[in-house]
């Protein structure tokens, strides 16, 4: 039989017993996925899937990446999609797919005609299967990359301290991507509260090298290009001494072994300002 014969015997097939081989599929389906969802939903699904599917072979069409299967593709996609985000893993996402071939093959390898159908059906099933794939793990990728924004955001808090007072807790490592997050906030919280001094404390940064050294001098010029005087606290013994030892200089910028101490000298300062301001007044 040619690929033509093998299509019209898949498409007579399929179309006799939909029924019985879409009632076996979402039992197989619903059995790997442990009944996390409806067996409703599970048919509502596969049927549309069933469906688009058998359309496209009634075109005369077994590319899985020809234009007919455009709605097929269309199909898993957004059932790739909603399996990622419902915390399935791959293997039960694919097996959405793989588990027709199970239930088919019964029907379809009786003689070599059925048995050489089946495998062109088999090896359509394995192109959308990799597809499937495919655009799970773009899901995937994305909840993970959204995830990481937002532990950055979540990671890099700007708090108000006093009036006109701000600081910045940070905690871990500190890279070029951070560094950004940081000073967007930093910027943006001396904007929205009109402080005047920001106080970035490194207490819990573990180690200070030449780059995160960079990145905090960064963040404080981009500070006081603000008007905002800028403070570097949780200088402790060993980070002292790394500094020096790198040779790190931090210029003019004021520094204090602790949050407190920062804290003290901005409200110091604080208080001289609005004293400068109201001499001005008289």
């Amino acid at each position: 039989m040619n690929t033509e014969s093998n299509i019209r015997l898949l498409v007579d097939t399929l179309t006799e017993q939909r029924e019985k081989f879409l009632t076996q599929w979402t039992r197989t389906v619903g059995e790997d996925l442990r009944g996390r969802l409806s067996t409703a939903e599970l048919g509502r699904e596969l049927g549309e899937l069933y469906d688009a599917v058998l359309e496209a072979m009634t075109a005369g069409s077994l590319d899985s990446r020809g234009e007919h299967f455009a709605e097929t593709r269309s199909l898993l996609i957004e059932l790739s999609r909603n399996r990622a985000r419902q915390g399935f893993t791959p293997t039960e996402t694919v097996r959405s797919v793989f588990a027709l071939k199970e239930v088919l093959e019964p029907s379809l390898t009786g003689d070599a005609d059925s048995a050489r159908a089946y495998l062109q059906f088999a090896r359509l099933l394995d192109g959308l299967g990799l597809l499937t794939s495919e655009a799970y793990l773009r899901t995937r990728e994305e909840i993970i990359s959204s995830q990481a924004e937002q532990l950055l955001e979540l990671s890099t808090p700007v708090v108000k301290l006093w009036d006109g007072v701000v600081g910045v807790p940070l905690v871990g490592t500190l890279d070029s991507a951070r560094t950004q997050v940081v000073m967007e906030k930093l910027l943006q919280t001396l904007v929205d509260t009109d402080s005047t001094h920001a106080i970035i404390d490194i207490t819990g940064v573990p180690t200070v090298d030449t780059q995160v050294a960079q990145h905090l001098l960064k963040t404080v010029v981009a500070a006081r290009m603000m008007g905002a005087q800028c403070t570097i606290s949780g200088i402790r013994p060993q980070i002292a001494q790394t500094i020096v030892a790198l040779g790190i200089e931090f210029g003019d910028i004021p520094t204090n072994a602790s949050l407190s101490d920062a804290l003290r000298q901005a409200l110091k300062e604080v208080a001289l300002d609005a004293e400068d301001d109201v001499r001005g007044l008289l």
